[in-house]
């Protein structure tokens, strides 16, 4: 290894508190792998999860790895290194177990890239007795793990409180036996899908007939685990100020959303709404605070906790500084917006979606534009000058009046805003996504509008929007997710060729099987689709109806 790597490795965690490391002696070596770069990582507070869980028990060793920064990685092939834990510097094939954390489904890719770096085979048909077990989870594989089945040996859907305990047992009862059978025996353990026991079969149009397993001692389904009592884990136990939130403790105030939303994933994943106790909350922020004196409280609803007021004051009491996710303009009271302002926050996050209330409330965010300028006036009138405003483009059946009601409802909250502040200054940025449908919800039928319909609109917003900061990603990585959302174990194949012939966007487009065939396809309600593998104790015709009526409106 250079001494550049050298210093990467040693620098990128120096400044990191919270860091386990443990002695490898009789213990079963975890992996635990981000396909991102570091500072995207330590923000995840899912990734920080499984690591602490893990090693809370006696019988394991956690470390991680990251994706490399580009420069990294290019030193990383120059001197013929290869991926390394962060906390031993010990080589990924030294470990027993990988185990990959997949929250975005852009970052799939990186899973090759991370895995040749490793010296691993990329397809799990590939490896032999001596490689490591390579399994997935987090929120974007549980919602489809076929898109990426040929590269893992496991796949665990769910939650990691309800699943780590019983997979590391089922691992260590049937460690020393054959690969195939740990496999087997792995493969009957709720919530752990063993991909190469499936086979898929399909209909003479190319759509999918059905996942099937290859024996009848095998589930039929795989199930969707959720963590039903108190976690032992509230805070992220890493702090680091290279992370996103810097060194803000953040601390989960409550898992699921009590809203159902029909383009949100959440609704289905973490389902139910369950929000944290109240005592054991206030243990965790006061904590939070004596580490660094800033806690980040996080949730899919963060305001919707019946004690989030409470939980704010007492930060403020505490002398703390606070900062919170995305907030319903709802959920905002001039009370609360006078407790964000006096704990040091000058930045709120409102998500509209759309500036058509007719269409905001079809897509099942019951908030008119009244309630939400009412909201911008709260925040202004308490300090909070900051504003970022997140809508979508390309929302099923949206209409060009619908576009020009989000511009009208922009314009209009920065009128509000500066009648308010009457020129003192603010911030107002406008982050604008293209809606990509996802499993599990009404939209899963729907296909993603194309390139070019996506480009006109975000130019069109733009430019009526002159003086105001417009930010959105480039629409083709809108286009990438809806093909890896929607995906199924065939993409992976192509994906897998596309790599090692060097380019996988290039071979992705010209390949025999389109894939617009699964992104800007329409579906038919009888389609059976990848995902289907997993139950979510959801019915197909529920997710119909809902549909049927977001068409009728």
């Amino acid at each position: 290894m250079s001494q550049a790597l050298r210093r990467y490795y040693i620098e990128m965690i120096s400044r990191e508190r919270g860091t386990i490391r443990k002695d490898w002696g009789g213990k079963v070596t975890f992996c635990l792998l981000f396909p991102n770069y570091y500072r995207v990582g330590i923000s995840n507070l899912g990734f920080q999860f499984v690591y602490a869980l893990l090693n809370l028990r006696k019988d394991v060793v956690c470390e991680r790895a990251f994706l490399p920064e580009p420069w990294a990685l290019r030193e990383h092939q120059r001197t013929n290194t290869p991926l390394l834990s962060v906390e031993s510097l010990s080589p990924l094939n030294r470990f027993d177990v990988l185990a990959f954390s997949l929250p975005y489904e852009n970052d799939y890719p990186n899973v090759l890239r991370m895995l040749e770096l490793g010296r691993i085979p990329l397809l799990s048909e590939q490896r032999g007795p001596h490689d490591p077990l390579v399994v997935a989870g987090g929120a974007a594989i549980s919602m489809n793990p076929e898109p990426m089945a040929p590269f893992f040996d496991c796949i665990l859907v769910g939650e990691a409180e309800g699943l780590l305990d019983s997979f590391v047992d089922a691992l260590k009862r049937h460690w020393g036996s054959s690969r195939e059978e740990m496999l087997r025996q792995l493969a009957r353990v709720d919530g752990v899908y063993v991909p190469s026991l499936y086979e898929m079969l399909l209909n003479e149009d190319g759509t999918m007939k059905g996942l099937h397993p290859r024996s009848d001692d095998l589930p039929q389904k795989v199930k969707r685990i959720w963590f039903e009592g108190q976690p032992s884990l509230l805070s992220a136990p890493l702090i680091s100020p290279q992370g996103e939130f810097g060194e803000s403790v953040l601390v989960e105030v409550a898992r699921g959303c009590p809203y159902r939303c029909k383009f949100c994933s959440v609704r289905s994943l973490y389902h139910p709404f369950r929000p944290r106790s109240l005592e054991s909350l206030k243990e965790a922020i006061a904590e939070g605070i004596r580490r660094t004196g800033k806690v980040g409280l996080l949730g899919a609803a963060v305001a919707s906790h019946p004690y989030f007021e409470e939980l704010c004051q007492l930060v403020l009491d505490l002398r703390g500084r606070l900062s919170v996710s995305s907030l319903r303009a709802d959920r905002i009271t001039p009370s609360l917006a006078r407790i964000l302002s006096a704990s040091g926050q000058r930045t709120a996050t409102l998500a509209p979606e759309t500036g058509s209330e007719g269409l905001r409330h079809t897509i099942g965010k019951h908030i008119s534009n009244e309630r939400l300028l009412e909201t911008v006036e709260t925040l202004a009138q308490q300090g909070i000058t900051n504003l970022r405003l997140y809508f979508m483009v390309g929302l099923p059946g949206e209409k060009e009046e619908d576009l020009k009601a989000t511009i009208r409802l922009i314009k209009e909250i920065v009128h509000r805003q500066r009648t308010i502040l009457k020129g003192n200054r603010s911030e107002i940025t406008v982050s604008l996504s293209p809606f990509v449908p996802k499993p599990w919800t009404p939209f899963q039928w729907c296909s993603f509008e194309g390139l070019g319909q996506i480009k006109a609109k975000l130019k069109e917003i733009r430019r009526s929007l002159p003086g105001i900061r417009v930010h959105h990603d480039l629409p083709k990585w809108a286009y990438w997710e809806a093909l890896f959302s929607l995906g199924d174990r065939r993409l992976g194949l192509m994906l897998y060729r596309g790599y090692t012939e060097g380019d996988w966007m290039a071979y992705l487009k010209l390949s025999l099987l389109n894939p617009d065939f699964w992104v800007l396809r329409k579906k038919g309600r009888e389609e059976t689709f990848p995902w289907e593998i997993v139950d979510y104790g959801i019915t197909r015709e529920d997710l119909w109806e809902e549909l049927m009526l977001y068409e009728g409106r």
